[in-house]
């Protein structure tokens, strides 16, 4: 395919530019908004409705990961058309906190538009000889009729709402892998600028557990408690990051440039994984603001969940990134997460600053663990490769 060839050359070396970085302020205060969405209605009808909204930017975000890979970003024109991305992007995310009320048809135009440019960005990669048409064409079908769902259910009150945007959602989402036998030569994949991009958003999204806790803060005296809370909510985090970047992100990314099939390969454990590991970090956010200020006290059943369940969410995102990038499973994060739950169940009685330290001692345990085991295998594949 004469597309994809004429992308090696930008694509091979390209790193994360000025412009994506830019571009990721405005999703940066979207993450906040879905965060304060899900503490707000902390019930699974208000945790389904954030995981939704949550769902529907990061796709949006993720989108443009993979233009912008097929892209010139010093291009004039396409610097503008992101800016009109970021402006539409900002006006959703200052609608979500009423995207299931009021503000709703604003959401719902201004979350199309966002994704209608990014069809536009690939059709002009697609003329420059930078992406295939044929793959492009395969899922604007689904990305079309979704936003078109999306306007329609703006219209419509409660549940069929709910029903009319999750069917959007799922349509857009279901378009890469529908047509994945196409989608196989959309393009070359930059492979460390793939890799950066979605590594930087997992630390946007660790941030929003270090800005959450700080909120939290905000209008409780800083005594001891809260001062163990912050330091057992910036060592989870902190954790989370470390079973990240320790090993599996450096190896999938040799592993990415490595396949034959880079395209299904990123699109399976980037754009699709990675939204569980990061709705994980979100759900640990709540948990964390809820828990600030009331560290002497039992948490309630909720904030308990999310502060727990999100951990074990993460954990389950990150062994299905790490299954399809390098074939491993690991059994010390399956345990970890099972552990974290089962923590869950057992401290409704425990004052939540032990609660809280109960789950970091299950990650630094993990960490340990990991360490050592990952380490054996880092010396393993350098004694192969010198061989």
């Amino acid at each position: 395919m004469a597309g994809a060839e004429a992308a090696v050359a930008p694509g091979e070396e390209q790193r994360a530019s000025p412009l994506e970085l830019f571009f990721d302020l405005v999703f940066v205060f979207a993450i906040t908004q879905v965060t304060a969405l899900v503490a707000d209605d902390l019930t699974w009808a208000g945790f389904g409705r954030g995981m939704l909204v949550l769902a529907l930017l990061w796709w949006a975000w993720s989108a443009y990961v993979w233009v912008v890979n097929a892209q010139d970003p010093d291009a004039t024109h396409v610097r503008l058309l992101v800016f009109a991305s970021m402006v539409l992007t900002f006006l959703v995310a200052l609608t979500v906190p009423h995207a299931f009320g009021g503000d709703s048809a604003t959401f719902a135009w201004c979350y199309a538009g966002v994704r209608l440019i990014h069809l536009v960005l690939y059709a002009d990669a697609s003329r420059r000889g930078r992406a295939s048409w044929g793959a492009i064409a395969g899922f604007a079908v689904t990305t079309v009729v979704g936003m078109a769902l999306l306007v329609v259910g703006a219209e419509v009150e409660g549940d069929a709402r709910l029903v009319l945007w999750t069917v959007a959602l799922a349509l857009d989402v279901a378009g890469p892998w529908l047509t994945r036998r196409r989608l196989r030569g959309l393009q070359t994949v930059g492979v460390t600028h793939f890799a950066e991009r979605f590594a930087l958003f997992v630390i946007i999204c660790l941030g929003e557990s270090i800005v959450a806790l700080g909120v939290g803060a905000q209008d409780v005296p800083i005594d001891r408690y809260v001062a163990l809370g912050v330091a057992t909510g910036i060592g989870i985090s902190a954790a989370l990051w470390w079973t990240y970047f320790d090993y599996v992100a450096g190896a999938s990314e040799e592993r990415l440039a490595e396949a034959d099939d880079a395209v299904s390969l990123a699109r399976d454990a980037y754009s699709y994984a990675h939204v569980v590991l990061v709705a994980g970090i979100i759900v640990l956010a709540v948990g964390l603001k809820k828990a600030i200020g009331h560290e002497a006290d039992p948490l309630a059943d909720a904030p308990r969940l999310a502060l727990c369940g999100g951990v074990a969410l993460y954990l389950a995102g990150h062994l299905a990134f790490r299954l399809r990038m390098i074939g491993t499973p690991s059994a010390e994060k399956a345990a970890a997460a099972v552990a974290v739950l089962l923590l869950y169940l057992v401290t409704g009685d425990v004052d939540a600053w032990v609660t809280s330290a109960l789950v970091l001692a299950v990650l630094a345990l993990l960490v340990a663990r990991e360490n050592v085991v990952e380490r054996s295998l880092r010396d393993r594949l350098h004694h192969r490769t010198v061989a």
